[in-house]
């Protein structure tokens, strides 16, 4: 019985008091890490989405954009999700069956229903931007080029989507985006550093837009942006029926009409496609664009025999530029102002593919010419036998392609040797492809609502407040469990002395 008070004392945990501070201190500290972990947890990431069909002279593309709900300084940060090719020929190459147009569509729209998440569908924008083909089909037949796009919209309407349009977006926008594009890709927009020149060829136009510091001579040359708090003031030029399949066009022309007769069978040599090439073409595939005047005989054929000579190549293309005539103080060429070009460009679509194919991309301007002359010479049957896997019809116009696209940026972009290694040949940059689309997907993006991003429950002030005052009460109770600890030791000594 003498012994029972000695055990309390030396027991301090029966008191109260002792219990009562060890379920605060236990309290804090599962309300830390409770706390802790809420407000750290991964934020699901919302995603919106966007389509844009590219409707090119050739062919048309879909590509499918996504980027955070919440936007970075009120523009949208877009990416590339997937990319769909639309088997066939352009929707302007439907122009006597419209409602096929709208067809050819179908198989790409069906991957994008797919992809793109169900409940995202309603609030997807769809937009379609047809290009050169389409603004050379409304300049010869206006009424086959608005059936077209009703034909087009018809198609696009039936899909679950928020659809927005399909129109012939000008030469302008399409520069213009394409330099978004590059700039985008290559984080320059948003670090505000030097940008890209963006240089694009397509089959029926092609486009040269950059930052220029010199003065603007021409206003219908200028467009400004403002990207990510940053204002652009950028030249743009397109030149339509200067893309490589129309510019082919007008270089055949040029070489019909000197030995054209009434007599039935015209041969055309043609220093631009290889020694062996022989080909039997008909009058109107040359003639059937309002980019080439003159001559007309649907009926009528000729013969096209390859001679692959680079240097009369080279001349033969030279003609299809217009030198004289400059009202500004300096021209590209048929008359048009563009400022001396500065800085580095990316050259993308036709550029990259037809440069690529010719393994010209990083030799220089000198090596390209000299390296094309052989290409060029080269009989068209070992063309043939080196390359069986591709399409002659496009593998018989690379000798022209390649000398056009290097004539076009010397003698008619003004590059030289010296500045010709800033030039360089783009397909992609990271996931995305180098194109206007992407551009006109970030454009717009500033006319679609931000949705309000997931946000952690506490504000990150009120997080920090709530933490530390928890870590100040623990260390207080601890204090204060210390002192309570200590003085029943004492009390039972002295009990028992």
């Amino acid at each position: 019985m003498d012994d029972q008070p000695e055990m309390k004392a030396k027991n301090p945990w029966h008191r109260p008091r002792i219990i009562f501070i060890t379920v605060l201190f236990v309290i804090g500290i599962v309300s830390m890490v409770a706390i802790g972990v809420v407000q750290n947890k991964p934020l699901h990431q919302k995603y919106k989405y966007g389509i844009v069909l590219d409707a090119g002279s050739s062919h048309t593309s879909v590509y499918i954009y996504q980027w955070p709900a919440e936007k970075e300084n009120n523009t949208g940060m877009v990416q590339q999700m997937d990319a769909c090719n639309v088997p066939g020929v352009g929707i302007s190459g439907y122009s006597t069956e419209p409602n096929r147009a709208g067809d050819s569509l179908k198989s790409c729209m069906d991957k994008a229903r797919s992809i793109i998440p169900n409940h995202r569908h309603p609030e997807t924008p769809v937009y379609l931007g047809a290009t050169a083909g389409m603004r050379l089909l409304e300049m010869k037949n206006a009424a086959a080029s608005e059936k077209v796009l009703e034909s087009v919209e018809r198609v696009l309407q039936t899909y679950p989507f928020s659809y927005q349009g399909a129109r012939i977006i000008s030469g302008q926008e399409e520069g213009a985006f394409g330099w978004i594009t590059v700039n985008y890709l290559n984080e320059s927009l948003r670090q505000a550093s030097g940008t890209l020149g963006a240089l694009d060829l397509g089959g029926a136009s092609t486009q040269i837009t950059f930052v220029s510091g010199q003065k603007q001579e021409s206003p219908d040359n200028s467009i400004d942006f403002r990207l990510y708090g940053h204002d652009y003031h950028v030249y743009t030029h397109s030149f339509l029926c200067y893309g490589k399949d129309q510019v082919l066009k007008l270089s055949l022309a040029n070489e019909i009409r000197p030995v054209h007769t009434k007599t039935e069978t015209i041969v055309v040599e043609d220093p631009c496609f290889h020694p062996g090439y022989r080909m039997n073409k008909n009058f109107q595939s040359v003639f059937n664009s309002p980019c080439v005047t003159g001559l007309s005989y649907p009926e009528k054929n000729f013969v096209h025999m390859g001679s692959g000579n680079g240097t009369k190549c080279h001349a033969a293309v030279r003609k299809v530029f217009n030198d004289s005539g400059c009202s500004y103080s300096i021209c590209s060429f048929n008359g048009i102002f563009q400022p001396r070009v500065e800085g580095q460009f990316g050259a993308f679509s036709a550029f990259f593919f037809v440069m690529d194919f010719l393994n010209l991309t990083t030799l220089s301007l000198d090596e390209a010419k000299e390296e094309l002359g052989k290409y060029c010479a080269t009989p068209w049957e070992i063309i043939k036998q080196n390359h069986p896997n591709v399409k002659e019809k496009y593998l018989a116009e690379y000798c022209f392609s390649g000398t056009y696209i290097l004539t076009l940026l010397e003698d008619g972009y003004n590059f030289t040797s010296h500045n010709w290694q800033d030039i360089k040949f783009i397909k992609k940059i990271g996931n995305s492809d180098a194109g206007w689309t992407l551009g006109y997907m970030l454009n717009l993006t500033n006319m679609i609502p931000a949705e309000s991003p997931d946000t952690p429950p506490l504000p990150y002030g009120g997080y920090v407040t709530l933490m530390v005052l928890f870590a100040v009460m623990i260390l207080l109770l601890g204090l204060l469990a210390c002192k309570v600890f200590r003085r029943p030791t004492g009390s039972a000594q002295k009990e028992i002395i």
